[in-house]
């Protein structure tokens, strides 16, 4: 049986064979049998050349043409403003970010105060920022992650990495504090006008049952490093923009690069608050009227005149202790009064009969 089912295996495949349709060889031209000008003028390629006419009409040349996708960096440009704006602004596209809540444990890289907008990160660990949009940006679209002093004593400078830092990096982007992490299609841009540095990601849409844009965000020097940031407040200036450099929105937020952000991320929240407070209670300090000076005139004189005043009052107290306790504190100060008068009377009387003797000696 095996050996039946081999042969009828062999007649099948000499029929496939001898179906297919083989040129003779007789017809296959040669060397002889081509014009001289068909052939290339070195006379070294020993191959048949096609007409340019039929090149010309089988051959697609955009074959060879780039997608826009892979053609980014020839046309995607950086800011070339002075001073960067640093204000929201979400734009026709509802341009937004979201962070992570990372809460102030120690053993965070990444935190991030919704009470002071700022980010706290490690040196060089991935913060993930969520991106989100209510309509789909336009075709090749670029988010660019840029980073500014947020004083304006400071805001002229170009924020770089310390000199440290940079000589221990070999990347060709070292200066650059600011990186995207995760993506090969990252470009790092350095205007020739201002020298500020940004760095750029094409915009992917949300994947099926997402609403968000994930970007991995890092920075490469401490908020404390000699010669960089040197404890220099920053912030950075994420915008979405079009192929032409056209921004489509802009959303800003402080960042400090620390040993421990979630302790820093406390202490600054803390602080922050004790802060409100003491304003609230001097602001309502302040809106308090102050007094009238005849008002105060009259306080006085008031005053002066119930010392003077003999007038009884009646005061109804409830139950006998209380009673008790408050006539001992009003027979104690009527003792007070009493001896107070009579050491008053006693001095005027001294003060006569002194008054009295120096008069008879004269």
């Amino acid at each position: 049986m095996f050996s039946q089912s081999l042969v009828s295996q062999d007649n099948s495949f000499r029929e496939l064979w001898e179906s297919v349709v083989t040129p003779s060889i007789s017809t296959i031209p040669t060397v002889n049998d081509v014009a001289p000008d068909s052939w290339r003028g070195d006379g070294n390629m020993g191959m048949l050349l096609i007409p340019d006419h039929e090149l010309a009409e089988g051959f697609d040349e955009k074959l060879f043409e780039l997608t826009p996708e892979l053609t980014s960096n020839e046309y995607v440009t950086p800011p070339a403003c002075t001073v960067p704006v640093t204000t929201d602004h979400a734009g026709d596209y509802g341009f937004k970010l979201r962070f992570h809540k990372s809460g102030t444990a120690k053993s965070v890289t990444s935190t991030y105060s919704e009470t002071l907008n700022k980010l706290y990160c490690q040196l060089a660990k991935t913060s993930p920022i969520e991106v989100l949009v209510c309509a789909q940006p336009p075709q090749g679209a670029v988010l660019r992650a840029m980073a500014v002093y947020k004083k304006s004593e400071h805001v002229a400078e170009v924020v770089r990495r310390c000199p440290h830092h940079q000589n221990e990096d070999a990347a060709e982007h070292r200066s650059h504090l600011v990186r995207v992490e995760g993506s090969q299609r990252a470009q790092y841009f350095e205007d020739s006008n201002t020298k500020r540095q940004s760095v750029t990601v094409p915009y992917e849409p949300p994947q099926l049952g997402s609403e968000i844009t994930t970007i991995l965000l890092s920075f490469m020097c401490n908020s404390s490093c000699m010669g960089g940031m040197n404890r220099r407040p920053i912030l950075t200036i994420l915008t979405l923009e079009t192929t032409e450099g056209v921004v489509l929105g802009r959303r800003c937020f402080e960042v400090r690069v620390c040993a421990c952000p979630g302790r820093d991320r406390k202490t600054e929240e803390e602080n922050h608050s004790k802060q409100e407070t003491g304003a609230k209670r001097t602001k309502k300090r302040k809106t308090e009227p102050a007094p009238d000076s005849t008002s105060l005139r009259k306080i006085r004189s008031a005053s002066s005149a119930e010392e003077d005043d003999k007038e009884m009052f009646v005061l109804q107290v409830r139950g006998r202790e209380r009673y008790e306790m408050l006539k001992k504190i009003n027979d104690g100060l009527e003792l007070l009064d009493k001896e107070r008068h009579s050491v008053e009377t006693g001095n005027r009387l001294m003060q006569h009969k002194i008054h009295d003797g120096d008069k008879a000696m004269y």
